[in-house]
């Protein structure tokens, strides 16, 4: 394959996962911080981040020993291979961001079991050359990260009023006790996807005849 071609791949690919296969809104994967870290934008946007690191990370050395992986043993490199992104992104909020790390919790290391990111290691990591494989995890990470905040957006905004801590709507406004509730994560995820399903309906339904 030509070096434009490859380019071509890889920018394709890296755009269709920002939305076209958003892992969360069209792959329905990472459902567990999808639903727990979007009661408010900061820790959505972290956890968005810290996994968007450990795909690309991921992404990128499995692209390079692709080669040597043999059919038996793929999967439990591939979890390796997480895990030590994993371990490095935790450290690292532990270290510079503490309350953040709290607040998160177990969620940054579960993203060791994290069905997105072994799906990219599978589909794409290990047949892909290594620039295919970064720009489709940059793509992967960066349309689960826009699919957090948008959650969490909603859910910050109806909750409490603000968004990233900063107040937007007046004070007389009643917050929405139950978007801070797990409920909350269900009921709007539940709402987004059937927005989406439908206006997709609505794009490809042929026009009708005059």
């Amino acid at each position: 394959m030509s070096a434009r071609a490859t380019t071509s791949e890889a920018l394709t690919g890296f755009v269709k996962n920002l939305w076209a296969e958003n892992p969360v809104f069209r792959a329905l994967l990472g459902m567990c911080p999808t639903l727990a870290v979007t009661a408010a934008v900061k820790p959505a946007l972290t956890m968005g981040l810290a996994a968007t690191f450990v795909v690309v990370c991921a992404n990128t050395l499995v692209s390079i020993m692709r080669h040597a992986l043999t059919p038996h043993l793929r999967i439990l490199m591939f979890t390796l291979t997480i895990a030590v992104f994993v371990t490095i992104a935790d450290l690292f909020l532990k270290a510079f961001l503490p309350d953040m790390s709290e607040v998160l919790g177990p969620f940054v290391p579960l993203i060791i079991v994290n069905c997105m990111i072994i799906a990219r290691a599978e589909a794409c990591a290990s047949k892909k050359p290594l620039f295919t494989a970064v720009m489709d995890g940059f793509g992967i990470g960066f349309g689960f990260t826009i699919a957090l905040v948008m959650l969490a957006t909603i859910r910050e905004i109806l909750g409490g009023g603000t968004w990233f801590d900063f107040r937007v709507l007046p004070t007389w406004w009643v917050p929405w006790t139950i978007m801070k509730l797990p409920a909350g994560a269900f009921i709007t995820l539940g709402l987004m996807l059937a927005v989406i399903v439908h206006l997709q309906r609505r794009r490809q339904k042929p026009p009708q005849a005059a």
